[in-house]
């Protein structure tokens, strides 16, 4: 644990437990000038104290975690590298806030995004009338059409990509119901008729993958799933049938926007129920540190895709019994970000695209391998990422396949943790690639893959030997 400065975090700790200095140091065994100056940012937090605020008061020692800070940080930067702001702030500014003020952070962001959203709407309104002058953003870029997705994604990303309610209640029902780990299929098509009087049968109208029939009480499978995604099919339709109400206030709870972006997140935590209740948290984390985390290994033992191994390894937060932090990415061929779940604070910029350095669209050329990469981003973290492809098929010989690369990082401080750091230079700084999150607002001037100058930034005529230089300069 590095010197960790976090008077503000724990000052705001106490008052909101409405105790004085003294108190709280009589509680934890610290002296009054010591408590005192810990708030005060003189002296660090070290791990005896954290340690004795963990027996006292059962804090969660995640609270202090420099991760939460980087986390807020990268969001900072993305709101804080508007134009529309006019004076450029530094980042050691926004680190400041980061860690003084992390609650004045937090709603610098959530106002950036209000304020993004709106103009996303206005842009969109605008283009419905025909006047594409207004379809345009502060620093001139077109203005993506908004849509519930962003918005449950950052619902997701605000929770850590973990939710307490729905985890605990899929492993108590996998324990409950004695779930056979890896082949659940036949269980839950016994447990959808007994409890709920519903048969699973296949073939399903449209060629859609799931369509329950309410008034007939018959839940049609797609005939092309394979039994993992059978499994997760019905474990969502227990989702709904039993933890309705569960998802319904969480949703309610998330402040969402409208209708579409309520049923999008619905949808969302009734899968987030069907991974947990497939790969019941303390087995599935308890399997994965066994394995360090072989995704082709959990896939088989739990019978289910490397996609869904991926996504639940996003997810394994649990307060004393986390997992390594992952962080989950789907993208396309054409850089679309379909996915993006974070437990901890990676994440790429909303503005202009992502990195071409970046393995996940190596993938692409080398597809169904397993792609490994250290990968050094502008404030010099560093972060393990491995990459594969993956494959939908729609029928038969000319139906069209949907192909997505899948991404799976983690900080550098985790990487041993991880197979796939096996037979790489963890240790050399060099053997890592730098990359940027997205040429909107990465500084990295020398960069052969630049798109186009940073955010505010003016091309000089010495740029004109790089990527977005205008044509015949190259």
């Amino acid at each position: 644990m590095k010197k960790a400065f976090v008077g503000v975090r724990l000052k705001r700790l106490r008052e909101e437990r409405q105790m004085t200095q003294q108190a709280l140091a009589s509680a934890i065994g610290l002296s009054l000038s010591y408590l005192n100056q810990i708030e005060n940012n003189q002296r660090p937090l070290t791990v005896p104290v954290l340690l004795k605020l963990n027996a006292a008061f059962g804090i969660d020692v995640q609270l202090f975690s420099e991760d939460d800070e980087a986390r807020l940080i990268a969001d900072l930067r993305e709101a804080l590298t508007d134009p529309a702001l006019g004076e450029p702030i530094a980042l050691a500014d926004m680190r400041e806030l980061a860690n003084a003020m992390p609650a004045v952070g937090r709603a610098l962001v959530a106002l950036h995004r209000r304020y993004r959203r709106a103009l996303e709407q206005s842009a969109a309104l605008a283009a419905r009338f025909g006047d594409d002058r207004q379809d345009r953003t502060p620093d001139h870029t077109p203005s993506p059409v908004s849509t519930p997705f962003e918005e449950v994604r950052d619902f997701f990303y605000g929770k850590h990509n973990y939710i307490a309610e729905l985890d605990e209640a899929a492993e108590r029902i996998a324990l409950e119901a004695e779930l056979p780990v890896g082949n659940m299929a036949g269980a839950l098509a016994q447990r959808l008729q007994t409890r709920h009087g519903i048969r699973v049968i296949s073939g399903t109208p449209d060629d859609a993958l799931r369509h329950f029939d309410r008034e007939a009480r018959v839940l049609r499978l797609s005939s092309r799933l394979h039994p993992g995604q059978q499994m997760f099919q019905m474990a969502t339709q227990v989702a709904f049938l039993e933890q309705g109400q569960t998802i319904d206030r969480i949703v309610s709870e998330g402040a969402l926007a409208d209708e579409a972006s309520r049923r999008l997140a619905r949808i969302g935590l009734a899968n987030y129920f069907a991974g947990a209740l497939l790969l019941p948290y303390t087995a599935f984390r308890d399997r994965a540190e066994a394995c360090r985390y072989d995704i082709d290994v959990l896939s088989q033992q739990f019978g289910v895709g490397f996609e869904t191994t991926c996504h639940r390894l996003s997810t394994l937060q649990k307060p004393g019994a986390r997992g390594v932090p992952f962080f989950f990415i789907r993208v396309d061929r054409a850089g679309n970000i379909s996915k993006r779940q974070s437990a901890t604070d990676f994440h790429f910029s909303r503005i202009g695209g992502t990195c071409p350095l970046w393995n996940v669209y190596e993938a692409f050329a080398q597809p169904q391998r397993i792609l490994t990469q250290l990968a050094r981003m502008p404030d010099e973290r560093t972060y393990l990422w491995i990459a594969r492809t993956v494959s939908h098929g729609q029928g038969g010989y000319h139906a069209p396949r949907k192909t997505f690369a899948i991404a799976l990082g983690c900080d550098l401080q985790h990487a041993a943790r991880v197979v796939y750091s096996d037979g790489l230079d963890l240790k050399n700084p060099a053997a890592a690639t730098p990359i940027g999150a997205g040429c909107r607002i990465c500084e990295r001037d020398a960069c052969p893959q630049r798109a186009f100058p940073p955010v505010g930034k003016a091309l000089h005529v010495d740029d004109t030997r790089s990527a977005f230089a205008p044509y015949g300069a190259n």
